[in-house]
């Protein structure tokens, strides 16, 4: 019986390495650097990032979402849950590591569905770390709801030509490709009949209406893309699989994605606990320290039972997804760990914040910015709703309406089955004897 809550030595020691590379190297990005993450290296950053990434390339720990055939070590999702728990702390550290989203889950759709054309001219860019990519689906009328989609592609002789507009394309303003969703055959199921293209962002009719930032942030550090496609031609080989496998491959892309979302958002409620703790321990009130009130200790409670019994679900999720090498058979897993993602967040960091009080919502700490992450989990990747919805249906599948008029936990019911199954029982240690 193989049970373990334990990590291999050697991956542990890269690990132990990440964690300190982390701290001390890369998290100062954050603060000197804010915001530049998704741009192109500057004059000034190049020759700081990238004897980072060298470095994060010489412990072997660069892309290790991937497999060996596209440039990664094949360490499988438990083991890039582990290093999440760690890169989630720091907006740079994704970047360095070569793990930073949407261009984790886009390397994924061109490995699987990409030609040897498109993976030369796209995918290798990406793997080295010499680019950015957009992943455009969502519309302004459509939401998470495909089926309102409108964005149409038709053929006109040997090109498509896109017409249509997307919302919050993320990353699109530093991009320098986006993959596009549209409904190349309006006359079938919405699901079987769009179809994927990759567009370079300088292609004629891609038109950036405007920048759409988060809150709180400036028009210049916006970079989610309202944009219209209008007549947007692309040649017949731009089509990323096959005409009306849109959906198949958007499901490729967004079963990881979400994963990894939920392997990130457990660093931030681990930060968020341990300055909740460092502060209770440094403040007094009413004649004692915080950590002496009971308000302050049941809320370290709530926020470190949520937190282990998150990470717990990521890592068997993780682990399942390992051995199964299938993300539909871990679909009720991946809905439920990305349904609590946004509200253990949430959590966690709201009772760090008020702990610290005024300066909790200053901008002097980092509670700001981490606690907005929780409503942005809530709408990424498809809505908490919907996942919630999947979990519960993936779960009534295991189950099956009661036989008869009672529930079978009927007590009267159950008694006299009780009856039947104790004489037997009885009939039977007689006869043996």
């Amino acid at each position: 019986m193989a049970w373990d809550f334990e990590t291999d030595p050697e991956f542990q020691e890269k690990l132990d390495w990440a964690t300190e590379f982390v701290r001390d190297v890369v998290e100062p990005l954050d603060l000197l650097y804010p915001h530049l993450q998704y741009h192109p290296l500057s004059d000034e950053l190049r020759p700081i990032v990238d004897p980072m990434k060298q470095a994060v390339r010489d412990q072997d720990l660069w892309a290790a979402h991937l497999g060996p055939e596209l440039g990664g070590k094949g360490y499988g999702q438990l083991k890039l849950a582990l290093l999440n728990e760690i890169l989630g702390v720091s907006m740079w550290a994704p970047i360095v590591f070569g793990t930073q989203a949407p261009d984790t889950g886009n390397a994924e759709i061109i490995a699987h569905y990409g030609t040897p054309e498109q993976k030369e001219k796209y995918l290798q860019p990406l793997l080295n770390g010499e680019c950015f990519s957009c992943y455009s689906m969502t519309e302004p009328q459509g939401g998470s709801d495909p089926k309102q989609f409108t964005t149409r592609a038709h053929k006109d002789g040997d090109e498509w030509v896109i017409n249509g507009w997307k919302f919050f394309s993320s990353n699109a303003r530093t991009s320098d490709f986006l993959i596009v969703m549209a409904v190349t055959n309006p006359d079938v199921s919405v699901y079987k009949g769009t179809s994927m293209f990759l567009v370079p962002t300088n292609t004629p009719g891609v038109d950036f209406e405007r920048q759409i930032g988060l809150a709180g942030e400036t028009e210049e550090q916006s970079m989610h893309g309202l944009i219209h496609y209008n007549e947007c031609r692309v040649p017949a080989d731009a089509m990323l699989g096959g005409e009306g496998q849109g959906f198949a491959v958007a499901q490729t892309r967004l079963g990881g994605g979400r994963v990894h979302h939920a392997m990130r958002t457990v660093a931030v409620a681990k930060k968020a606990l341990d300055l909740f703790c460092e502060r209770v321990l440094s403040r007094t009130t009413q004649g004692g320290l915080l950590a002496e009130k009971q308000f302050m200790q049941g809320d370290i409670a709530d926020s470190y039972a949520e937190l282990m019994q998150f990470r717990l679900l990521v890592l068997y999720t993780a682990w399942e997804i390992d051995k199964t090498q299938d993300y539909a058979q871990t679909r009720k897993n991946i809905a439920a760990i990305k349904a609590l993602t946004p509200k253990v967040v949430h959590d966690a960091v709201w009772r760090s914040m008020h702990a610290h009080g005024a300066l909790g919502v200053s901008n002097e700490m980092p509670f700001g910015q981490m606690w907005w992450s929780g409503p942005i989990m809530a709408a990424v990747d498809g809505p908490t709703e919907v996942h919630k919805i999947t979990v519960a249906r993936e779960v009534l599948k295991g189950y099956e309406a009661a036989p008869g008029l009672w529930p079978t936990a009927h007590i009267p019911a159950q008694k006299e089955l009780a009856r039947e199954k104790i004489a037997a029982w009885i009939e039977h240690t007689v006869g043996n004897q």
